[in-house]
């Protein structure tokens, strides 16, 4: 039987995980009787609950089409460049991709990041134009657009000769004619098993064993799970293997536990072995890691892993110490923080951990800050309590000059006509560089600019108002370029509690008319919490707990009943854009509060006289 490795590549919410449903489905994957969930293969509770792919994941099906029986793996990729991480790592696994790209949008600025790693490495790509039947697609213009991305990002002649398929994820149909209707996804099926090349490593599946790791997971019956696809030789249960790193330096040794080969959403083990080609999952190492090379005793040299993009946004994780600390979490100590956070940059190899010289707080880097937010929306979800500064771009310097160096983002952003002045006008002012500008139909304009990283932290709120929520803006990491010198990004004042205890109504009520709240009646607050927006410019102190003063003296009208406006609440990657240099988010299991660094008042008033 025959094997072809692929993944599915796209920018985010052009429906590559919906596709992999039609695919498992038509497969014969899911029995009759069997549930099939939506969106099978986002399977932990935040990807469902964002609607966003965020690990890579792997599947396989059997297609008996026109060239016989084939096995097909499918790795289905998050759409994200925050997540890129995880893309880069994949490709190396696979010998051809399927490019989807919606052919309403068009090509966005993830389609393009993701697209140059896949031809970096030499895959065959196939071009998906997905969602043909929505009311504004215009498959040729995508199609057009898509050649003119590969030709402008160094695509090879056998490269840009790539076939075309147009589709419908969700009803499930392909076809290579838009004029002859097709009721299945027979023809893409079919255009996979004869444009993807058979994996190269079956020729070498006499040779001594060796896999690359490129995912890894623990499970709490086999301990740790390497992913990876086999190099050469069988990796049979038993088999002594050891462990290399990527200089050849030997890890561990140990024994294969179990081989685990994926069969449609499940893992089955395979007892007689697994052959080159085969993406499978390993049991039995302790220390391995990502980018290590398992192999048998007699190997001795490494395979070369893919090298991986620098973070570019960082923030500090430290123990949380305000007054309503370790009330809500159990897992407060800054050495359970410190293993929590290592555990995470050892799977995912985007993430990087160091340690501050203050002791209990940690540098965690990354990609962005939806990837930051994903990581401590997970350990808030496990029971942490933590709080977190504001994210910083990470600067490097240039070799040759010594002068410091910013990343750079290729933003790309769809709005309403009306709004485009106020956007330009908005990003100008933190130092973007408009690239071009032009109608995308539907009374909508597309503004591609250049733009610092750092001037685009706490930008997507505003970037929300100023559209009335209709604006979508889209951004990639592209480079890095000279600093661009100091931006003026000024945020409102904030109110700050003054003392603790529980919120007011009677006090909030008063202080509407100061500006917007954050907390409702009935909260706890303590010393130094931020509980509003001022509606100025400056800081101020507030006491929302005083209550109403009660005399018995009878009024002669009835008290006007006290309605408050319901608080502003903010989502915790709100929250991380929103916080200034002097502040920090506190999160907890239940609640997530922003504060200053400095309760006490007296403090941070002669700290400003110092600075």
């Amino acid at each position: 039987m025959s094997m072809r490795n692929i993944a599915i590549i796209a920018h985010v919410d052009h429906g590559k995980t919906t596709l992999v449903d039609q695919l498992l489905a038509q497969s014969g994957v899911f029995r009759a009787n069997e549930a099939t969930t939506e969106r099978a293969m986002d399977s932990n509770d935040q990807e469902r609950e964002r609607g966003i792919t965020i690990l890579a994941k792997c599947t396989s099906v059997l297609w008996n089409g026109e060239a016989g029986e084939t096995r097909i793996n499918i790795i289905d990729t998050p759409g994200h460049a925050d997540f890129g991480g995880e893309v880069e790592r994949i490709l190396g696994m696979v010998d051809g991709c399927v490019l989807l790209i919606d052919a309403e949008e068009g090509v966005m600025p993830q389609t393009k990041f993701v697209l140059t790693k896949a031809l970096k490495m030499g895959l065959k790509p196939i071009l998906c134009i997905n969602k043909v039947d929505r009311a504004h697609a215009d498959p040729d213009r995508v199609h057009n657009a898509a050649f003119d991305l590969f030709a402008a990002i160094g695509a090879t002649d056998e490269q840009l000769d790539f076939p075309h398929i147009y589709a419908s994820g969700r009803a499930g149909w392909a076809t290579l004619d838009m004029n002859v209707p097709s009721d299945n996804l027979g023809p893409l099926f079919d255009l996979i098993v004869r444009h993807v090349p058979e994996p190269k490593q079956i020729a070498k599946k006499d040779e001594p064993f060796q896999i690359l790791n490129v995912l890894i997971e623990s499970d709490p019956f086999l301990g740790r799970l390497l992913t990876g696809r086999i190099e050469s030789g069988k990796a049979v249960p038993g088999m002594a293997i050891h462990a290399l790193d990527r200089n050849g330096k030997e890890i561990e040794r140990g024994r294969i536990t179990k081989v685990l080969a994926f069969r449609g959403l499940k893992r089955q083990p395979v007892d007689e072995g697994a052959e080159a080609g085969d993406i499978v999952a390993i049991a039995g190492m302790s220390k391995a890691t990502v980018a290590d090379t398992l192999c048998a005793m007699e190997v001795t040299e490494a395979l070369p892993a893919q090298p991986i993009d620098p973070p570019t946004i960082s923030m500090t994780v430290s123990v949380n110490d305000s007054p309503l600390a370790g009330r809500e979490g159990d897992k407060v100590q800054s050495r359970v923080i410190r293993d929590r956070l290592l555990k995470e940059a050892e799977s995912n190899v985007a993430i990087k951990v160091t340690e501050t010289s203050e002791g209990d707080a940690y540098e965690v880097s990354g990609r962005g800050e939806l990837q930051l937010g994903v990581l401590i929306e997970n350990m808030r979800r496990e029971g942490f309590e933590v709080s977190i500064s504001r994210p910083r771009v990470v600067f490097q310097n240039d070799p040759e000059t010594g002068k410091r160096m910013e990343p750079m983002e290729d933003v790309m952003i769809d709005v309403d006509d009306e709004f485009s002045g106020i956007v330009i006008e908005k990003l100008s002012l933190r130092k973007a560089e408009l690239k071009d500008m032009g109608p995308s139909g539907a009374g909508k304009t597309r503004i591609q600019l250049t733009a610092p990283s750092r001037s685009l932290i706490g930008y997507q709120g505003e970037f929300l108002t100023d559209t009335r929520g209709s604006g979508v803006l889209n951004r990639v990491f592209s480079h890095y370029e000279g600093y661009k010198g100091a931006i003026d990004q000024q945020r409102k004042g904030v109110l700050i509690s003054n003392s603790d205890g529980e919120t007011a109504a009677y006090a909030l009520w008063n202080l509407e008319e100061r500006g917007t709240m954050f907390v409702g009646a009935g909260e706890k607050t303590y010393l130094g919490m931020i509980i509003g927006e001022n509606a100025r410019q400056d800081d101020m102190d507030v006491n929302p707990m005083k209550a109403k003063q009660l005399t018995n003296v009878r009024a002669s009208g009835k008290d006007e009943s006290i309605r408050l406006t319901p608080p502003r609440k903010m989502t915790l990657e709100q929250a991380i854009a929103y916080i200034e240099e002097d502040e920090l988010v506190e999160v907890t299991p239940k609640n997530i509060r922003l504060r200053k660094q400095i309760l006490n008042p007296s403090f941070r008033k002669k700290r400003v006289k110092e600075d």
